[in-house]
């Protein structure tokens, strides 16, 4: 029988089903429709129309192993372990050689995290069963529940070894060669399986992912179109096609692959902001904000679509408007260091130094703690004439990134500045020891300090001293 015609009597079937519940009549139906209508009704959640599907269907076959079969299933989705069990042991009794019930066994043992002997039991339903495929998907599972991935990639590959058209084993085989960083393996197993399923768009588009994590974009792309030749309408493999091509920095082609997308399927944020940011590289900076404007159109909450517009505006140098666009993304998310970073860069480039200086302690406060802010914050600081707080932000920098000639020179100028010479001297000493070549930054952020005798004579006496 094709499966269009099981299809086709399942849902006479289940027609046939419904209009018995609906009149009170009893009609009859072979143990094998019963099975079917409640596995249907067990796949679709409606629990209560399988209990009476199999409640009918036990009164109509008492002695019908499937149905019981079935009725150990509905035992096990419910958690009722011990009564599927003894239910299990008595059918065991009567078709010890029913692949089915080590099937149930091994639900039952896996439910109970006890997946060596839901293994075993699985084995034992190899000897039986004429279906190896699904039951070697079902022990590659069980080794995945253990996170033994070297062994579920085994059985998954023995599954597809039965059965090529099982999609959701080689997604399972493919992430047992990324969870085991695995890519090249994995090329080779993909390129095998290629060569007797050359028509497998799947296999294609996993082969491209797995060039794409290696780097190797030309051959990403190449797989993905494959992918795509196969079937017209694959959006994953245009959408994977045209990142790949980005990396290539081939961002018309790119685009061109985006907008399949686009026409497969509903608008996406994504996609219309990779379409701008391909734009903006080919230098098209109308089409480029055209697209950022779209993205933020379309999802009005996407933080990532208005901080891209404000670096739009700041490549472009408009810090005006990207301080508009960069409030919009702190509206969203208010808790991200990376925006308060931005908005206190957009405000210092501004002049606006207060503010700056709220964004960079916004951003500490936030749980950024790299380099460039602390040196940042405090030059906002040294312009406001916050000396002191800046010295202290300095102090707790370097408790947390010591040996940084980029805040030992900046604790010697301030400390400089604030009249406190000996450990302006220090600091000093401590930078020219640290970077000696980089001494010009001390000049450059205090040259008022730089001219001072005191300091030109710390530093003379520290290169002569070097040269000895």
């Amino acid at each position: 029988m094709n499966l269009s015609n099981e299809e086709e009597e399942n849902s006479l079937s289940l027609s046939k089903f419904e209009s018995m519940l609906k009149t009170n009549k009893v009609f009859f139906f072979d143990s094998e429709e019963f099975e079917d209508i409640i596995l249907h009704y067990m796949d679709t959640g409606r629990l209560n129309l399988a209990k009476r599907a199999l409640k009918l269907g036990l009164e109509q076959h008492p002695k019908s192993t499937g149905l019981k079969l079935v009725q150990v299933e509905m035992l096990v989705y419910e958690d009722k372990l011990d009564i599927a069990e003894k239910l299990l042991n008595e059918l065991y009794a009567i078709e010890p050689t029913n692949e089915e019930i080590y099937i149930q066994k091994a639900n039952i043992c896996s439910k109970r995290d006890e997946h060596e002997k839901a293994i075993s039991h699985l084995k034992t339903a190899l000897k039986y069963t004429d279906d190896y495929a699904d039951v070697y998907s079902m022990i590659g599972m069980e080794y995945l529940f253990m996170d033994n991935l070297e062994m579920a990639k085994e059985n998954f590959i023995k599954c597809l070894d039965e059965d090529t058209e099982d999609y959701s084993a080689l997604y399972n085989v493919v992430y047992c060669f990324d969870f085991l960083d695995q890519n090249a393996e994995a090329i080779v197993y993909l390129s095998r399986f290629i060569d007797k399923n050359p028509y497998s768009e799947v296999a294609w588009h996993q082969l491209g992912r797995q060039y794409y994590a290696l780097k190797n974009y030309e051959k990403a792309v190449w797989a993905f179109d494959y992918a795509t030749l196969i079937d017209d309408t694959f959006l994953g493999a245009y959408m994977e096609k045209a990142k790949s091509l980005e990396k290539l920095k081939k961002y018309q082609e790119a685009i061109d692959c985006y907008n399949v997308t686009l026409e497969l399927d509903d608008p996406s944020s994504f996609v219309l902001l990779r379409v701008a940011k391909c734009y903006e590289r080919l230098g098209n900076n109308e089409f480029a904000l055209n697209y950022y404007l779209k993205t933020v159109h379309e999802d009005p909450l996407l933080d990532k679509g208005w901080i891209a517009i404000t670096d739009f505006y700041i490549r472009q140098k408009n810090f005006q408007k990207a301080l508009y666009y960069v409030n919009k993304a702190l509206g969203i998310d208010n808790d991200n260091s990376m925006y308060w970073k931005r908005f206190a860069a957009v405000n210092s480039a501004l002049q606006y130094f207060e503010e700056a200086e709220y964004g960079y302690r916004k951003a500490f406060e936030c749980g950024d703690i790299n380099l460039d802010t602390f040196t940042l914050w405090t030059d906002v600081l040294q312009h406001l004439g916050e000396f002191d707080t800046a010295i202290e932000i300095l102090q707790e920098a370097n408790l947390v990134l010591p040996n940084e000639y980029e805040i030992e020179y900046r604790l010697a100028g301030l400390y400089f500045l604030t009249e406190n010479s000996s450990k302006g001297n220090l600091h000093l000493v401590n930078g020219m020891k640290l970077e000696l070549k980089h001494l010009s930054l001390f000049q450059e952020l205090f040259p008022s300090v730089w001219t001072k005798t005191e300091v030109l004579s710390t530093i003379e006496k520290f290169k002569t001293r070097k040269k000895q």
